[in-house]
């Protein structure tokens, strides 16, 4: 029964943390109670004048002017009602969702390719790729004992070797691995009754103290780690299955969702990295933007939503971003091409909304930034990069002088440190 729950593990891509001390081991059982991080990426580049950043001058959009740009309290925001296909238009996401949005405009992402792009928004460190995503560093951080710290769905997630990186792609994945100890995840069908699986539990437990000082081979004690972990493991999971949908929504974000929702639920999950691809619009920018942006942004909704169904909403921090933006000039083929400014977003638990930091001029450009008074400085200030946003997000989370970030220094100088970016 162990060897097929690590089989189903081992299946669905699911690291498991083995404990060295049966105390260490103990911990699992307790349910991690929030914050929780997810980390909403757009994978292959987003066009940010079609959402947060509008222009409406020089071509850069050709689906409305200057003039119809529309605001949301401190937001201005490109008008998609009548193109959006499908998902959720901006005017619904700002009016739900507006006054709780932080916008950062104009970043510099330094590089305008799809792979350093990625790591570069992930980690905040550009030139090494050692360096854990922010969703694996806070997971490591702040929850390293609960079987599921680190989710995700793709896009670059790197964990630094600190935490193990969990793949659970579809709903039924997650209710076998919640009912491990049932055949098919059936709990109508157990393997065992409870009072032997009690027992079993006990042994194992007994076990693994009796054996915790005396001298073995590491393959053996990694062998007997791994099995007393699976019977931790197993047992915190069951919390996870209550939680979980009968029936599947549709649509492939909101179906990372509703697993990353019932893991944080349970108390066995503290980040997820969740995502959408395409975005790479080199051809037909706007057709395909009118698809992705909505797609996007109805992804977005469903998970604040539904985190309010679980009464888990106060507890989320909700992360928005893309590798890079477009170009502000179209090609050939009707597209856009890679363009190294773009914007990012956030909101939830401690995150003052109804607010947009930074601006790109006219042309697109990145205007630069005052990091005290967070007030643009075209000939003072910095331009702002993945790096000055990562280390604000881990003072935001406590984890900055944790031991496990300080193994990964971002190397940002005190005096371009943002200043009260979280209000």
């Amino acid at each position: 029964m162990r060897r097929d729950f690590l089989k189903t593990c081992a299946a669905a891509g699911l690291g498991l943390a083995v404990p060295l001390r049966p105390e260490a081991a103990e911990k699992k059982d307790e349910p991690y109670g929030g914050p929780y991080y997810v980390v909403f990426n757009a994978s292959g580049g987003w066009d940010t004048t079609y959402l947060m950043d509008p222009k409406g001058v020089n071509g850069i959009n050709r689906l409305f002017k200057e003039g119809d740009i529309l605001t949301k309290g401190a937001h201005k925001y490109a008008p998609l009602k009548k193109h959006a296909v499908g998902g959720m238009c901006n005017e619904d996401f700002y009016a739900e969702f507006g006054d709780e949005v932080l916008t950062f405009n104009g970043l510099d992402y330094s590089v305008n390719n799809h792979s350093p792009g990625a790591r570069y928004m992930a980690t905040g460190k550009l030139d090494s790729l050692a360096y854990p995503t922010f969703a694996a560093l806070v997971a490591a951080c702040r929850g390293p004992e609960c079987p599921l710290a680190f989710l995700t769905f793709g896009n670059y997630s790197a964990t630094g070797n600190l935490v193990a990186m969990s793949r659970v792609p579809y709903l039924p994945s997650l209710q076998r691995i919640a009912n491990a100890d049932a055949i098919e995840g059936n709990e109508r069908s157990p393997y065992h009754d409870k009072f032997a699986l009690d027992r079993i539990e006990e042994a194992l437990r007994e076990g693994n103290v009796a054996n915790a000082n005396q001298p073995r081979l590491p393959r053996a004690e990694r062998g007997e780690n791994m099995l007393y972990a699976a019977q931790i493991n197993s047992k915190a999971l069951q919390r996870v299955a209550q939680y979980i949908p009968k029936t599947s929504p549709k649509e492939r974000m909101s179906q990372q969702a509703e697993i990353a929702l019932a893991s944080f639920k349970a108390g066995v999950c503290v980040s997820a990295n969740l995502t959408i691809s395409q975005f790479d619009s080199h051809a037909n920018n706007d057709p395909d933007q009118m698809k992705l942006i909505p797609e996007f942004l109805a992804g977005i909704a469903y998970t604040i939503r539904r985190a309010g169904e679980l009464k888990i909403r106060d507890q989320l921090v909700v992360v928005i971003q893309s590798e890079m933006g477009r170009t502000p000039n179209y090609n050939a083929g009707n597209g856009k091409d890679h363009w190294s400014i773009g914007s990012v977003m956030f909101l939830g638990r401690g995150i003052k909304g109804n607010r947009v930091i930074g601006a790109t001029d006219e042309k697109q450009f990145a205007i630069s930034l005052d990091p005290t008074a967070l007030k643009l400085d075209k000939e003072k200030g910095i331009r702002v990069r993945p790096e000055h946003i990562h280390e604000s997000l881990r003072e935001f989370a406590g984890i900055a002088e944790h031991p496990l970030s300080k193994k990964f220094p971002l190397g940002v100088p005190d005096k371009e440190k943002l200043q009260k970016f979280w209000g």
